[in-house]
């Protein structure tokens, strides 16, 4: 039993549901969370995920509820809640799959049948140009991805896309992919390829422990266009960035269009090769930004329009209003409103929207987020808010994750356990940056870390009044 075997429904919608959430999420975390293990049943009120073991139940509720709630929306045109359930009997499921796979390789391996294969050819992804909502906050970002789309040769190469998550990078270079894969070049179909910076890393590291590295860059190199989504993955890889330099060189020596997303402008990105960021650069870097509340409330209404839900203009306004984070937050608030309303039988209107807000608002209704302190911090000590977010020990990383979890304990009204969990560490390491900041801050300690321009030091209560400020 596994993510894809059908339901014992006779229809194939969970099947079609997978297909479409592996296009969402991308091939990486699909076959990480989804492929094997993982069983997906679609009742008569309600989606049921059944997976192994609790920490995968866990982190489906966490990193992939919303996602799948709005991927059956738009393919059923039903809004139904999403329960994730454990069921030990796939345990052993998993383990049989990872077997048979083993077995088969092997297999083939003694049948001489295991050759290179050629690269399948890109499939169309979710977002569309046509489907993204402009607003002051990415309209630069747009209408430069709208330049590329439409001039004959590159009109500037590369285009680098920065700004935090949730914001529609990702949609951007998708548009771009889907508007490229339209066009011709020399009498033929245009080739492209959309790939996460965790992507390129690992094929490149395959194909370096097969020998395969020339079909990995005869894969890349004759592109007619190269996107790469959380480009900042590539930081700390020298070998990774060395090829992807001389793969960027390729493309762009051949008049062909390299465009890229990351967190953080490339100058911010910690440890890039000086020869990636010079030439980043020399190109068009434009950030996205949160979406103003008008844009908020436009995307609130497309989406809205595109779920089928029948949502008052009031409660629009309210969630556009409350709502201030990325658009994928938008769009989860607009999931659970639609899943409350079914499952009690109501209409969604203003009472169950301020109802059901209430305990989310009462944790993040600040003037400044999470996201506002990471970026400030990032910025301070030359990382990236990813950074933070990593397993990553390096004295600048762990200072910057420490004050930065000070700070939102200071600035922020989330507890402990919401800090934590929005930063992928336990509760408990929170703990102990605070309290480590606070006896440096009453002792007069400095703090001291090893920079882009070399040592520095700085009293940790001059800091943090310094950041403090910033914010505010």
């Amino acid at each position: 039993m596994t993510a894809l075997a059908p339901s014992l429904r006779a229809d194939n919608t969970p099947r079609t549901i997978l297909s479409m959430l592996a296009q969402r999420i991308g091939p990486q975390r699909f076959n990480a969370w989804f492929r094997h293990g993982t069983q997906l049943d679609v009742e008569e009120n309600h989606v049921r995920v059944s997976v192994p073991n609790p920490f995968v139940a866990n982190w489906m509720e966490t990193h992939f509820q919303a996602e799948i709630a709005a991927v059956v929306a738009e393919h059923t045109g039903r809004t139904l809640p999403v329960i994730v359930t454990v069921d030990a009997a796939l345990t052993g499921e998993c383990r049989k799959n990872d077997l048979d796979t083993q077995a088969d390789l092997v297999a083939k391996a003694q049948e001489g049948r295991l050759r290179p294969r050629r690269a399948a050819a890109p499939v169309a992804l979710r977002g569309e140009l046509d489907d993204f909502v402009v607003g002051p906050s990415n309209r630069m970002a747009y209408s430069a991805a709208l330049a590329i789309t439409e001039a004959p040769v590159p009109p500037f190469n590369p285009l680098f896309i920065h700004g935090p998550c949730g914001v529609g990078k990702t949609h951007l270079l998708q548009g771009i992919c889907n508007a490229v894969s339209r066009r011709r070049r020399d009498g033929r179909p245009c080739t492209w390829r959309y790939v996460t910076g965790e992507q390129f890393t690992n094929e490149f590291i395959s194909a370096l422990r097969a020998k395969r590295v020339d079909e990995f860059r005869g894969r890349y190199r004759n592109l007619d266009m190269l996107a790469i989504d959380d480009v900042h993955f590539l930081a700390a890889k020298k070998a990774t960035q060395d090829e992807f330099l001389h793969t960027y060189n390729t493309i762009e020596s051949g008049g062909r269009q390299v465009v890229m997303a990351s967190d953080a402008h490339p100058r911010l990105v910690g440890e890039f090769n000086p020869q990636l960021v010079s030439r980043f650069v020399a190109g068009m870097v434009v950030k996205v930004d949160a979406p103003d509340k008008d844009t908020r409330l436009a995307i609130l209404a497309r989406r809205s329009r595109m779920m089928k839900l029948r949502v008052s203009a009031d409660v629009l306004d309210y969630v556009a209003v409350h709502i201030r984070g990325s658009v994928r937050e938008l769009e989860g608030t607009l999931i659970k409103l639609a899943a409350l309303a079914e499952l009690g039988g109501k209409t969604i209107d203003l009472p169950l929207a301020v109802s059901a807000l209430s305990d989310h608002l009462a944790r993040t209704d600040s003037a400044l987020t999470l996201g506002d302190i990471e970026s400030a911090v990032g910025a301070y000590f030359a990382i990236t808010p990813a950074d933070i977010h990593s397993s990553r020990r390096t004295r600048p990383v762990s200072a910057a994750r420490m004050i930065a979890m000070f700070l939102a304990r200071r600035h922020t009204t989330m507890s402990f356990p919401e800090i934590g969990r929005a930063m992928g560490k336990h509760h408990s390491s929170v703990i102990q940056a605070v309290q480590r900041v606070a006896e440096m801050i009453a002792a007069d300690e400095p703090l001291s870390w090893t920079g882009p321009a070399g040592p520095k030091s700085v009293p940790a209560g001059e800091l943090i009044e310094t950041l403090s400020a910033q914010l505010k």
